[in-house]
């Protein structure tokens, strides 16, 4: 399994799309800085997390939601 989380963090108001196997491990490597693009905007929380059987479908999800269009679904889907 694959799976397509949100980020949020709190402190900076901003999100974080990405995909994983393991998203409470990859919360931590977020968390503990070893992640470039987020590092400077840690602390981090789990926002939205959504399951897909194979890595292409999860990366596929997670390229929509970096647009403008899935942007906007978030934001009336999930109320951010």
């Amino acid at each position: 399994m694959y799976f397509t989380y949100i980020l949020y963090s709190d402190t900076f108001d901003r999100y974080y799309v990405g995909i994983s196997h393991n998203v409470q491990e990859r919360l931590k490597e977020h968390n503990r800085g070893k992640t470039k693009s987020t590092k400077a905007y840690i602390p981090w929380r789990i926002f939205h997390v959504e399951e897909f059987e194979t890595r292409v479908l999860a990366r596929t999800r997670e390229i929509y939601l970096k647009t403008a269009a899935g942007r906007k679904w978030r934001k009336n889907n999930l109320g951010d």
